[in-house]
């Protein structure tokens, strides 16, 4: 069944496809590619190198953040006071003009 795949006009077709879909200027730069991507992939397939692994270095915390967000969580209920205040403020009109 493979066998058949290979024959003269079946190549000559699959040729003939390859060359209408890439135009003839880009159909060697495609085949320079192929070729150097399996040289590549021989390659890394017959190196015998060991990866090794380090473990990652541990960093120390930087100070700075830690105390930025201890100054901005007593700012936090503040700023959700102001927000209530205002959403009041702006809900007192349209009561009252319920209530009338």
């Amino acid at each position: 069944m493979i066998g058949e795949l290979f024959q003269p006009m079946h190549l000559l077709l699959i040729l003939v496809i390859a060359l209408l879909l890439f135009g003839p200027g880009k159909l060697p730069q495609i085949a320079a590619n192929l070729g150097k991507s399996i040289r590549e992939f021989k390659g890394a397939l017959s190196a015998q190198e060991e990866v090794v692994v380090a473990p990652p270095a541990q960093q120390p915390a930087p100070a700075q953040p830690v105390q930025a967000q201890a100054q901005a969580q007593p700012e936090q209920p503040q700023a959700a006071q102001a927000q209530a205040q205002a959403q009041a403020q702006a809900e007192a009109p349209k009561q009252e003009q319920k209530n009338s």
